[in-house]
């Protein structure tokens, strides 16, 4: 049949009770795991706005998060008295 957002819910709420996962995963969740990952690579947030779909770069901005690793990466990388 026809994929809509209710039936791709749906299929991802099987699997992960299938993989027995104990927290909640959502369709949502692959998106936003999707975007911190092409960010954690040094992908731009332009970019990722873009792969999303998103119109403005504050919505992307929003919920994509800047993981703790990443942070210290761009602090050796750019700070000048980093070691």
């Amino acid at each position: 049949g026809r994929l809509t957002p209710g039936s791709i819910f749906l299929i991802v709420k099987r699997w992960a009770r299938r993989a027995r996962f104990t927290r909640s995963v959502t369709p949502h969740a692959f998106r936003h795991s999707f975007a911190t990952h092409l960010l954690d690579r040094g992908c731009d947030l332009k970019s990722v706005q873009e792969m999303l779909g998103h119109k403005s770069l504050g919505t992307t901005a929003v919920y994509t998060h800047v993981t703790l690793e990443r942070l210290k990466k761009i602090y050796e990388k750019t700070h000048p008295r980093s070691l």
